[in-house]
């Protein structure tokens, strides 16, 4: 099996862990950051989670597996998009896992980004893509809006 990278990001949220959580579950909470994403899922290990819309002009659906559900701390899924390229199959799925801490009313969210190929791949999905929406979940929590971006730089919707 080839070697896989995984890279983090972390941003802080003036908010508690459950409403952090609740932005990574509630669907209609979901589409507020994530391009209008319309995300369906069987929340529990081994259901399936499907994230699909419309970017630039171009219908999609991804699709994973949720690895992990306890809610308040941690959230782990599979993700494979069609539109990186790539074929269906496991090689190709990124791993992303969110975890959430709390202390003292605020929440540390945590994601990492992994089963990259290369070091730099996970670093630059870390980074350039998911950051931006850490931010924007970040805005959606605090404040009760979304930061509102049209594009992010891997030119995909659900990153990943």
């Amino acid at each position: 099996m080839a070697e896989t990278y995984s890279a983090q990001v972390s941003v802080a949220i003036e908010a508690p862990a459950e409403r952090v959580w609740d932005a990574l579950v509630v669907p209609e909470l979901v589409a507020q950051y994530l391009h209008g994403t319309t995300v369906e899922a069987d929340w529990r290990p081994g259901g399936q989670i499907t994230w699909s819309g419309e970017w630039k002009g171009q219908r999609y659906v991804d699709k994973g597996t949720v690895l992990a559900y306890e809610p308040g701390r941690l959230l782990k899924t599979t993700h494979w998009s069609p539109m990186a390229g790539t074929a269906d199959s496991p090689e190709n799925y990124h791993h992303v896992t969110y975890e959430l801490s709390e202390v003292g009313g605020a929440t540390n969210l945590t994601l990492t980004h992994g089963n990259s190929p290369t070091r730099s791949e996970a670093e630059s999905m870390a980074k350039k893509s998911w950051m931006p929406i850490l931010e924007d979940i970040k805005r959606l929590v605090e404040e009760g809006q979304s930061g509102a971006r049209t594009e992010v730089s891997d030119g995909g919707p659900a990153t990943g």
